[in-house]
């Protein structure tokens, strides 16, 4: 297919100024979601509190579910008019972070729990809150053509930065009191709040001019522009496109072990490799859909990412096995490393597709919704998935997560055709 002299080329659209804006607050946007699930319940776990209270840690990731709420606001004012409406609610989240991260130091889990409670639920707000604002300022500034790689590349650095309270945080524990590491990690806030400043604000959108229009138009504008139909199968689309990939590694590390693999074979396995190639994939992916569309990059993606649920059936097949040596490594890598890479494929071009479907007057509260919507296979579905495994052995029931990966793909019929190249 010859390239259209209008678009820029690959190298150019990746080493443009606004894929650097993705890397910096794609990182920002990570960080505080990783503090939440890597080294809060390690700080806890190892000033002593018990795996009940750590475990009742989870419902302080409710914002994140729940942030189409309060976007209608992010999309309608401008809290600090010389920055502007996007920008200024960045910095202002961005700050709030930085202070939230650096109080954990000032208390101790075993006096001061339910103090430590309202923080984290605190950053969970606020880290919720910046997603919604950058967002809505991705979209914006990203043209459609753009959209696949910039999305991809965010998503990137949004994985990237879980090394640093996941990785990075843990190590200094070891050495350094609390109190430190969560200045240190804390301080990687910085790069994002200095590009934040640096930046400049989209002047083509204009803000709803009443806070009911930021509340109904865009939902309104939503249906209108799709109808009630296809605008309620977008809705499906997006809650089914992910499902079975999703369920599939919801208790890929219990897996692993019930297959006999040792913790140190799936930290360096499962937990290394798996990463390096989910984001290889996202950033093949976004590459490739410069080439492809989003829509077709949908159909293909979405096949890869569903076959390599059927690795884990295979592993699972073949195990559980009685002694582990380089054969049995070699195979849980390559299905590793299949699903991670088939994922960041599929992830690159859901992503993207959810902000296609946006209008740019209310990307903040449309975005949110869609991303919101896109939360429930991991936070209700995922619940159910340790009954079936029960019900069914692990081998039945990566057959039938890799079947649940099939509804979606069959409403990209209607919500992505193949022949729409978009």
């Amino acid at each position: 297919m010859l390239q259209n002299p209008a678009q820029p080329s690959i190298w150019q659209s990746l080493l443009s100024k606004k894929m650097l804006i993705c890397v910096f607050l794609g990182f920002t946007s990570g960080l505080p979601l990783y503090l939440l699930l890597q080294l809060l319940p390690a700080w806890l776990r190892s000033e002593g509190m018990n795996l009940k209270t750590i475990a009742a840690f989870a419902f302080i990731q409710l914002p994140y579910s729940w942030k189409f709420v309060w976007a209608p606001l992010m999309d309608r004012y401008n809290l600090i008019a010389p920055l502007g409406r996007r920008r200024s609610w960045m910095l202002i989240t961005q700050v709030a972070l930085f202070a939230s991260m650096i109080t954990y130091g000032f208390y101790e889990p075993k006096l001061n729990i339910t103090t430590i409670a309202v923080i984290s639920t605190l950053i969970a707000f606020f880290s919720a809150s910046q997603d919604i604002v950058i967002d809505a300022f991705r979209r914006e500034i990203l043209s459609d053509h753009e959209l696949g790689l910039g999305n991809s590349i965010h998503v990137n650095a949004y994985r990237i930065a879980g090394l640093v309270p996941g990785s990075l945080g843990l190590i200094l524990a070891d050495h350094l009191p609390w109190s430190s590491v969560f200045w240190i990690v804390a301080l990687f806030m910085l790069p994002g709040i200095i590009m934040t400043l640096l930046i400049r604000e989209s002047l083509k959108v204009v803000a709803p001019k009443t806070l009911y229009a930021s509340v109904v138009e865009p939902f309104h504008e939503f249906i209108s522009r799709q109808g009630w139909q296809s605008a309620l199968l977008v809705l499906i689309f997006i809650l089914l496109y992910k499902l079975g990939d999703s369920m599939a590694t919801a208790l890929a590390t219990p897996f692993y072990l019930d297959m006999h693999f040792s913790k140190s074979d799936i930290g360096a396995i499962a937990k290394g490799s798996g990463l390096v190639l989910q984001i290889a994939g996202a950033f093949v992916g976004g590459l490739w859909m410069l080439k492809l569309g989003i829509n077709r990059a949908l159909w293909i993606f979405g096949i890869a990412q569903a076959v390599t649920i059927l690795g884990f059936a295979w592993l699972a097949h073949a195990g559980p096995f009685e002694v582990i040596g380089a054969t049995e490594r070699g195979m849980l890598a390559i299905v590793i490393g299949a699903e991670a890479f088939g994922v960041g494929l599929g992830t690159a071009a859901y992503v993207a597709y959810m902000a296609r479907e946006t209008n740019p007057i209310y990307t903040a509260t449309q975005l949110a919704l869609f991303t919101s919507l896109s939360a429930v296979p991991r936070s209700v579905f995922n619940a159910l998935t340790g009954g079936m495994v029960e019900n069914l052995g692990w081998e039945n029931f990566f057959y039938v997560c890799t079947f649940l990966a099939i509804p979606g793909m069959v409403l990209l019929l209607k919500v992505a055709p193949w022949h729409e190249h978009r």
